[in-house]
């Protein structure tokens, strides 16, 4: 991508904003190194990648960078074989316990959204738990080794403690000796040795090493000679602990050193995600979309906006081009946002193609090009003695030499700066240059001759930006389809410009150019009714489609409620019978323990007919249940070759036997032949078992799309009655679904949005309470409601 064009679109502004996301010097520099992708492949990827990241962000929250550091320097030194500071490893064992959690932070059940690209990307992840735990077991702070670390330090750092307090009883005992002597009753430290601030005039009278004296000479630091021999062995520790700490360090670093590859790889994933999720919160700060890739170059931008411009102030357009036609050629006055326009369908592009999701709404598309082309902006030079024109033209010639069916060429003011007529006249031909070149094009002007050129050439299209006469300013609207209208007439009456001066002036004006100019007006309050109409149009078509299937998936949920509740009866009804036979065993069991001990035959013949007629009314009740539950008509007699219906198998068979003493008939199923009562067969009613088959599959359908029900449901870009109805109907389905939680994702916006679906939540039958998300769940860009 040429970096004229980067500059111009102040594609470096959009990057800069992006780093504020980061949390190490490594992502940084990835974003510094970021330029739109060449392959169209490598493009949905990485709008995927983000796509994934800010998902996780409203589902998962934060991720797991706490404690990260850019360690570039310590992987370095380590794979020199260097010994590395105690912070360097530290920081180094924060970044492997960063890369294992990561890889925690990405996983979900079989039933939840994956993320793909994530996943694959953080399948090169190698934890090395060991490695952490050496580090954070041996090393607490930056400068500061833990007595864990080994027992040999453990066992130094005893005795320096003990000789430390040895040598200060015995100090404390000599100041209290030679307190006579002292400047002060304390001792002090000098060169890591105690010593006693022995007055000068007294020096012969405490025995030992002087070390040090003060500035006016009054005082001599003298180290006794009781105390040498203790400052001795501690001297003699310390050194010791020293050289413990750097075996340990340098024991530490060699570990890190044998694992160099996987620590180094475990890091360039942690940066890449650092800066993947850098994305994602751009994102969500901006209110983003994840567009759709058009490899013909079709360029559909919904409701865009300029990311550089306040979100309060800006006006989102709609601007497309590359299917209908390929060249738009924008009219309108001066700062009515013809170049805004420009510079936001040129930054979009190159957002997107750089893996950027972009402040629109859903279903937007981006081209792919290999380049972008903009001529925008006055770069005229005093030192290489360039006009307005020359720099302009300069541009123009390099643009093209190189542009082509796979390029977007935004042009601003095009022929400006010279004579009117030749300007226009070579505003054409560089169109139509490149327009037979297959490129796509999106041009600003003042000039007459191009809302004609737009007019009677095929794949080209005159827009304009709109302007209220009412108020003498610009709306900053793009109507494409329509050119722009001077309105010089109007806004000089506005001003006070006296009628007999317009007069004379529009006398001057070819009546078919006056004529052509009305006519303009006039199509341009018909487009934008045209276009009012038409969003309501469809914005009423989409609310009765979502009012037509939600009232379906309702009927459907009372057609599965009733057959759950007869289900459920007949399972509890089998039930009960089941006790009650158990029980009646039991009872005629205990009845002829009794008999046994002296009952006579025939009141064991009466308990016998007794318990027969109890088994004949069970057996009749369990018919009749099975009556219910059945499909079809039973069956008294059956034929060889009959097809019959199983409803314990759900199918068809082919009856191969006659009816055998136990009233059993052998039946082909498919590949296998199975025996089947005959009071288990029921006619088959063709198109009745077909409906009744595909009303089945239709429920199992449901059922499945019930089970995918997502936790969030994505609002940005709807406006309030559109995403009342997409709240409703999901929390339903929520609902159904067994959803105990759900994210409802709005943005930050205007509030609009946000205050729609709190009013809605206040009434809701599903909803038990709602709050506004936390920190890491989206902030007050989300909606957190909790279902009954």
């Amino acid at each position: 991508m040429n970096e004229k064009s980067l500059r111009v679109l102040e594609y470096d502004k959009i990057k800069e904003k992006v780093k504020m996301f980061t949390n190490t010097g490594a992502a940084k520099h990835l974003i510094d190194e970021l330029r739109p992708y060449t392959n169209i492949y490598e493009v949905k990827e990485h709008l995927q990648e983000t796509k994934e990241a800010f998902t996780l962000l409203i589902k998962k929250g934060t991720p797991p960078f706490e404690g990260i550091y850019d360690v570039r320097d310590g992987i370095s030194m380590a794979q020199k074989g260097s010994v590395l500071m105690p912070g360097q490893l530290l920081k180094i064992a924060q970044m492997l316990r960063c890369a294992r959690r990561f890889k925690k932070y990405i996983e979900h059940k079989d039933e939840e959204e994956s993320y793909k690209v994530m996943e694959d990307i953080c399948i090169g992840i190698l934890p090395l738990k060991n490695i952490e735990d050496e580090i954070f077991n041996a090393i607490i702070g930056e400068e500061e080794i833990s007595d864990r670390a080994s027992s040999k330090l453990s066992s130094i750092r005893r005795s320096l403690k003990d000789k430390n307090g040895s040598i200060k009883n015995k100090v404390n005992s000599m100041v209290r000796s030679y307190s006579s002597y002292l400047q002060e009753h304390l001792y002090t430290i000098r060169g890591d040795r105690y010593v006693l601030p022995v007055k000068a005039e007294h020096k012969g009278q405490v025995p030992g090493l002087v070390h040090d004296q003060s500035s006016s000479g009054a005082t001599l630091f003298i180290e006794p000679m009781g105390l040498v021999n203790l400052n001795n062995e501690i001297k003699e520790l310390t050194l010791k602990e020293k050289a413990e700490i750097e075996k340990i360090l340098a024991k530490l670093s060699s570990k890190i050193y044998e694992s160099i590859t996987a620590v180094k790889n475990n890091a360039n994933i942690i940066w890449e995600l650092d800066f993947i999720f850098a994305k994602a919160k751009f994102a969500s700060e901006y209110n983003c979309i994840c567009p759709m890739v058009s490899e013909e170059g079709v360029v559909d931008i919904i409701q865009g906006r300029h990311p550089l411009i306040n979100p309060d102030v800006v006006i989102p357009n709609d601007i497309y081009l590359g299917r209908e036609f390929t060249s738009l050629v924008i009219t309108g006055p001066n700062t009515g946002g013809k170049t805004v326009t420009l510079k936001t369908v040129g930054l979009l592009e190159l957002m997107g193609l750089s893996g950027l999701m972009i402040p629109a709404k859903e279903r937007s598309t981006i081209g792919f090009f290999n380049e972008v082309f903009a001529d925008i902006g006055d770069e005229q030079s005093i030192e290489q003695s360039l006009s307005t024109f020359s720099s302009h033209m300069t541009n123009i010639v390099d643009i093209i030499e190189k542009a082509d069916e796979n390029s977007l060429v935004l042009f601003d003011e095009l022929g400006a700066g010279t004579d009117p007529t030749e300007g226009a006249a070579l505003a054409v031909a560089i169109l139509e240059e490149l327009r037979n070149r297959k490129s796509k094009i999106a041009a600003t002007t003042h000039y007459s001759e191009l809302k004609g050129y737009a007019l009677k050439t095929n794949d080209v299209e005159n827009a304009s930006v709109e302007f209220d006469v009412e108020t003498l300013s610009p709306t900053y609207k793009l109507l494409i389809g329509i050119p722009g209208k001077s309105n010089a007439f109007e806004i000089s009456k506005r001003l006070g410009l006296p009628e007999y001066i317009i007069s004379r002036s529009k006398e001057s004006i070819a009546k078919d150019t006056l004529e052509f100019e009305d006519l303009i007006q006039s199509l341009q309050e018909k487009s934008i009714k045209a276009e009012r109409y038409a969003r309501e149009s469809e914005t009423l078509k989409l609310d009765a489609g979502k009012l037509k299937q939600k009232y379906e998936e309702k009927l459907y949920r009372l057609e599965k409620s009733r057959d759950k509740v007869l289900i459920e009866a007949q399972r509890d009804a089998k039930r009960f019978i089941k006790e009650a036979k158990e029980e009646s065993d039991e009872i005629l069991k205990n009845i002829r323990e009794l008999e046994r001990k002296g009952y006579s035959t025939d009141v064991r013949q009466k308990l016998e007919e007794e318990r027969k007629k109890l088994k004949n009314k069970i057996d009749s009740v369990e018919e009749k249940i099975d009556d219910t539950s059945d499909e079809g008509q039973k069956i008294q007699t059956v034929e060889e070759g009959q097809e019959v219906y199983v409803p314990s198998l759900n199918q068809k068979v082919i009856v191969l036997s006659k009816p055998d003493n136990k009233g059993e008939v052998q039946v082909q199923a498919g590949i296998m032949k199975v025996s089947v009562k005959i009071k288990d067969l029921r006619k088959v009613e063709g198109n009745k078992q077909d409906k009744k088959v595909a009303k089945a599959k239709k429920k199992r359908e449901a059922k499945l799309r019930l089970a995918s029900v997502p936790n969030s449901v994505d609002l940005r870009g709807m406006d309030s009655i559109e995403a009342v109805f997409t709240v409703d109907k999901y929390l339903d389905d929520a609902y159904v679904a067994g959803h105990s939680q759900v994210t409802i994702i709005h943005g930050k916006g205007t509030g609009v949005l946000r205050s729609a679906i709190t009013d809605m939540l206040k009434k809701h039958t599903h909803v038990k309470n709602y709050r506004l998300g936390n920190f890491g769940e989206g902030g007050s860009g989300v909606t957190v409601a909790e279902l009954k």
